[in-house]
């Protein structure tokens, strides 16, 4: 699949450019920017990651030459951004995994398996990019990637809790896939089980009636 451009110097100036006033349309353009990449790529975990540190690496070289005296707003919406683009990654995966399960596919599968438990990374993948930028950046950047790192650890994502109960669902439905095999497999012992007694219970009636049948000439003799 072809990767589309990702403007990073275009990001860069408008990280530089942006101000209190523009902080919606910033976490907008951020949304766009990261869904824009991840749509053009496989959706696997590196792939993401690769886009997210992408994404932070442009906020920090863009906020970095930034006049606005609240550059730690501006982070959070930059990061808000990133989680509405993870939000829609969760909701992909999870209409995918929906269509695969309407088809018949078992979830219990081993790739299938490993995309349930892929989601719950999406939030410390965004974690991650936000730790490892802000260990790169200057001490006025470091101090307000530190902030927006707090917050995301005291209150989460919403991609995080998104992917949390999409995966939740599914490893639900894995459990009741593997309820109902058992179900069965027991219903199917119950049923071997009963006709194995009445086959038993046939075979004596059988036994007897053979019995019946051999007694009856021997009666007629001894009467002759």
């Amino acid at each position: 699949m072809a990767k589309p451009a990702f403007d990073a110097d275009a990001l860069i100036t408008m990280f530089e450019n942006a101000s209190a006033q523009s902080s919606a349309q910033l976490r907008k353009a951020v949304g766009d920017a990261t869904l824009q990449a991840l749509q053009g790529r496989e959706l696997s975990l590196k792939n993401i990651r690769s886009v997210l540190a992408t994404v932070t690496q442009a906020a920090n070289a863009g906020l970095a030459k930034s006049a606005a005296p609240d550059v730690d707003a501006l982070l959070d919406q930059a990061v808000a951004g990133m989680d509405d683009a993870l939000l829609k990654a969760v909701d992909a995966n999870r209409v995918a995994l929906e269509q695969l399960a309407a088809q018949g596919a078992d979830l219990r599968e081993k790739h299938l398996k490993k995309a349930i438990g892929d989601l719950d990374k999406f939030e410390d993948m965004l974690i991650e990019a936000v730790e490892k930028n802000a260990g790169k950046a200057g001490e006025q950047m470091t101090a307000a990637w530190g902030q927006v790192l707090d917050k995301l650890n005291a209150g989460g994502t919403l991609s995080g809790a998104k992917a949390a109960s999409t995966a939740e669902q599914f490893q639900q439905q894995m459990k009741d896939m593997q309820t109902a095999m058992r179900d069965s497999r027991a219903a199917s012992l119950r049923a071997a089980q009963a006709l194995a007694e009445s086959y038993t219970a046939m075979v004596s009636g059988v036994l007897i009636g053979m019995a019946d049948a051999m007694r009856q000439p021997a009666a007629k003799s001894k009467k002759k």
